[in-house]
């Protein structure tokens, strides 16, 4: 079996959840990927290890998905992203009792 990244029919794409449907289904809106679907919103479902491991995502989630080039409407959400902390988050943190 050939590995995603070198399967030439596969997009990747990443993106950010904006709707939570029935039956771990979700609406993304792509950030990043193909010029042509940027703004644009996917209906994409949970891979497979991720139902198996009950991976939780929830709107507002930065995550990857894969497009068929044959089907652009529909995708597979593969990996969710963990947030960076930001600057203000490590500085609350970091607070000195003097």
């Amino acid at each position: 079996m050939a590995n995603n990244a070198q399967r030439k029919d596969i997009l990747e794409l990443m993106g950010e959840v904006t709707e939570s449907l029935p039956n771990t289904m979700f609406r993304v809106n792509v950030l990043e990927g193909p010029e042509e679907l940027i703004g644009k919103s996917v209906l994409c479902t949970l891979n497979g290890k991720m139902r198996r491991f009950r991976i939780r995502v929830l709107p507002g989630d930065k995550v990857t998905a894969e497009l068929s080039i044959y089907d652009l409407n529909r995708g597979r959400i593969t990996r969710r992203l963990r947030e960076q902390p930001t600057t203000t988050q490590e500085n609350e943190g970091k607070t000195e009792n003097k």
